[in-house]
């Protein structure tokens, strides 16, 4: 999880991927498997992660979650090569 604000630290990104939710109330049955990987020009400057309000990085199966918000965010920027 990132902390807030650590999601927007790379200003214009060449590339940027995001999405957000808000539930009253949430529950898995079982827990998720998430992974996320970014690929691309090794010289690149890049975030990913997610900023949540009342889920825990680790949820707890059959557990309810109440008044959910969650940002998820991937960008990335390419900097430039300075040796041309």
């Amino acid at each position: 999880m990132a902390r807030k604000g650590d999601l927007d630290r790379i200003e214009r990104p060449d590339i940027e991927i995001g999405a957000s939710f808000r539930a009253k109330s949430l529950r898995f049955e079982q827990a998720p498997e998430v992974d996320v990987e970014v690929r691309g020009h090794p010289d690149r400057e890049e975030v990913t992660g997610s900023e949540r309000e009342n889920l825990p990085d680790e949820v707890e199966p059959g557990v309810t979650y109440d008044d959910v918000r969650v940002r998820w965010k991937a960008a990335a920027r390419i900097r430039p090569d300075v040796t041309q």
